[in-house]
């Protein structure tokens, strides 16, 4: 993109219309209390002339790491400069310092991504630089020393923390949880294949199974601190959580804003955390306070939070207003509107199959070796899983023992032999069953919505099976190994011969191809 220079100038300087105001917060722009930045920050982003939206899932998605770049979010960064000029530079530099080599990298600007199947579940509680990222806007470097944190609104005495003061635990006793955290995009890639729905590169990134992830959190209950604030005042139903990032929507800037409801709170459901897996928070996933609302989409676990305000009504921020909804399959661009649309809070049960994957060849004894995971939200826990080879038809329950531990607030890992005699092409499905009887819609069709949230179905992967407990199988792969050919990729021509002419002709022999229709006199 080239700048129009000019047009920003107009405007006026953008060091001092957007300034780092505070020391030690490199990154971060306050929008909410400045309407007057909101709005130059809107003139010069409607001034500029921005590419359209890249296309990405009509045709195939990019087989490239990172699959998407982010270019218009990029481009809003630069074209706005002042505080938000080397966001980008510094957030992508983190990614690298601070996540796994192998992560898949679906969009690298505001920074989403997940780690490879084969380490999604390795173990049961993930490694920070595997967790998976779903970041709304760039990585805000925030010295701790530097931080507070502002409480305020429909409390009795609004304060300001700093994080000494959050962590004296004479005043706020400490809490230890482990969380399963998941994007409401998990398996979006699957109802993408099915049919396409909102583009925006950011809200809809193309996530696979990997949008999961369970961690240690170290922190405090909100409701703690609510109390140590007087407690709410009289209508005080919602506390709004304000995030350090700076969010673009509609060529409007924003800092990251969105709320939970004060029952939620409450119920000590509700944690201000700054220790992740033993460590303090790393700086891609919110240092240095985050917080954590158990059995929530990820995107109510706002990081970089600097602000809570206590409200009557949910939040009006679009993030929480106007996305994260979950609309009727016959609204899409021509007719939504955000009142169709069901906010999402809760995940609901799910479960997605790790090993194998789609279109493996799977060479096995009768029985194939299946790893995964399970979960549910809202406080509930998967009490069952379920696979069938044979698309749906027949159903085998994972043992019990080789699920992982039961846990309010998290997944459970599991893996199977899951029998399976046929060969060729099969269809695995996994299916869970929580703790309330929820279970899976077995078709994606089903779960299937504009936005693209929420893959709820049962997960289906198509896999060639080769099953060399039957001799002829078992005869023809030691054949294959003795004359060193691969039998991967399977679409290859064959190379071997499998049968000698003598075998041909002799068989031809005792079982002709055509009927005898000599009469018979």
């Amino acid at each position: 993109m080239t700048k129009d220079e000019a047009a920003i100038k107009a405007v006026g300087d953008p060091k001092k219309l957007f300034p780092r105001e505070i020391e030690g917060w490199k990154g971060y722009v306050e929008w909410e209390e400045y309407p007057e930045r909101k709005k130059a920050a809107h003139k010069i982003l409607t001034s500029q002339a921005f590419p359209p939206n890249p296309e990405y899932q009509m045709g195939p998605i990019p087989d490239t790491n990172p699959v998407l770049p982010g270019t218009h979010w990029k481009q809003w960064h630069h074209a706005v400069g002042g505080e938000l000029t080397d966001v980008p530079e510094d957030s992508w530099n983190t990614v690298l310092k601070e996540k796994h080599p192998e992560m898949l990298h679906l969009l690298q600007f505001p920074y989403n991504g997940e780690p490879p199947k084969r380490l999604t579940t390795a173990q049961p509680v993930t490694p920070n630089s595997l967790h998976f990222v779903r970041n709304h806007g760039g990585i805000p470097l925030i010295d701790k020393d530097k931080f507070f944190l502002k409480l305020d609104g429909l409390v009795k005495n609004p304060k300001t923390y700093t994080m000494d003061d959050l962590m004296d635990e004479s005043k706020f006793p400490r809490m230890k949880k482990m969380i399963t955290m998941q994007c409401s995009g998990t398996r979006r890639i699957e109802q993408i294949s099915l049919y396409a729905g909102q583009g925006d590169e950011v809200p809809q990134a193309p996530w696979a199974e990997g949008a999961i992830g369970t961690a240690e959190y170290v922190g405090i209950s909100l409701k703690k601190v609510i109390k140590d604030c007087g407690g709410l005042l009289e209508g005080g139903k919602h506390l709004e959580l304000y995030g350090a990032e700076t969010y673009f929507k509609n060529n409007e800037a924003m800092n990251y804003v969105v709320s939970v409801p004060w029952s939620k709170v409450k119920a000590n459901e509700v944690m201000l955390a700054w220790e992740m897996n033993g460590e303090p928070l790393p700086k891609i996933h919110g240092y240095p306070l985050r917080v954590m609302v158990m059995g929530y989409i990820g995107a109510r676990s706002v990081k970089w939070l600097y602000r809570i305000k206590a409200i009557e009504t949910p939040s009006l921020a679009p993030v929480q207003s106007k996305e994260y909804l979950y609309f009727n399959q016959q609204v899409g661009k021509h007719n939504q509107r955000p009142t169709d649309g069901i906010q999402i809070q809760e995940m609901p049960v799910s479960s997605a199959i790790m090993s194998p994957w789609k279109n493996q060849v799977v060479i096995h004894n009768g029985k194939i070796r299946c790893k995964g995971w399970a979960y549910s939200g809202g406080g509930r826990w998967p009490e069952r899983v379920e696979l069938s080879s044979d698309g749906g038809f027949s159903w085998y329950p994972v043992p019990l023992e080789n699920m992982s531990e039961k846990g309010q607030w998290t997944w459970r890992t599991w893996e199977i032999d899951l029998p399976c005699d046929v060969e060729g092409w099969i269809e695995i499905v996994c299916r869970c069953w929580d703790n309330s009887l929820n279970t899976q819609p077995l078709a994606v069709r089903a779960a299937w919505n504009w936005g693209l949230h929420v893959t709820s179905s049962a997960h289906r992967i198509s896999v060639y099976s080769i099953n060399k407990s039957r001799p002829l199988t078992a005869e023809r792969l030691e054949m294959l190994k003795a004359h060193g050919q691969p039998l991967a990729p399977i679409t290859w021509p064959e190379e071997l011969q499998t049968q000698s002419w003598d075998e041909y002709k002799d068989f031809f022999k005792k079982y002709p191809r055509d009927p005898d229709n000599e009469a018979v006199c």
